[in-house]
């Protein structure tokens, strides 16, 4: 079986392409935080490389912009190509299946908001993030005006997004292997 469930922020806008065959084809990296953290206390990331194809590639491209909160559902590919000089490359990406928001709307633009005023990129949202979110995790999204969207949903929401932060601990598993 070959499935990868990942949460984490685009580190850059994503970028749309069409194939030969007139398939739309999006590409981006997401940045996704390890469980642990290092020996300083920091909490290190890794940089995956992700590939969407047709519908898919069309909604990242339309709905998110770097910085932007994602869950996605897909696979691991490895491929190999050789370059100009011979050399045999490998490169190891996800290709999604399913997308879904991993914060509103609301929380998505404050924090866009608050990054531009702490020096970090300042992006508009033309175009941005669509309207609702990810509540616990089963990716429904919410029309504007819905009685949904209310302000105190919008606090919840901020406070509690349906993830939570894993525990940093070194327990074993509870089990023998």
């Amino acid at each position: 079986m070959n499935k990868a469930i990942l949460m984490g922020r685009l580190t850059r806008d994503p970028e749309l392409k069409m194939t030969a065959n007139n398939i739309p084809v999006c590409t981006f990296t997401l940045a996704v935080d390890r469980r642990f953290k290092n020996q300083q206390g920091e909490r290190e990331a890794d940089f995956i490389p992700i590939v969407a194809w047709r519908q898919t590639a069309e909604f990242v491209d339309r709905f998110f912009k770097q910085g932007s909160k994602m869950v996605l559902v897909g696979s691991i590919q490895v491929r190999s190509w050789d370059d100009n000089d011979g050399n045999r490359r490998w490169m190891t990406e996800v290709i999604a299946d399913e997308v879904y928001f991993a914060e509103s709307k609301a929380v998505d633009e404050s924090r866009r908001a608050n990054e531009g005023n702490q020096g970090g990129y300042n992006r508009s949202n033309a175009g941005g993030s669509s309207y609702g979110g990810n509540r616990g995790g089963r990716g429904q999204n919410q029309a504007p005006g819905s009685s949904r969207g209310s302000q105190q949903d919008q606090n919840n929401n901020e406070q509690e997004s349906g993830f939570f932060e894993a525990p940093d601990d070194n327990i074993g598993l509870p089990f023998d292997l």
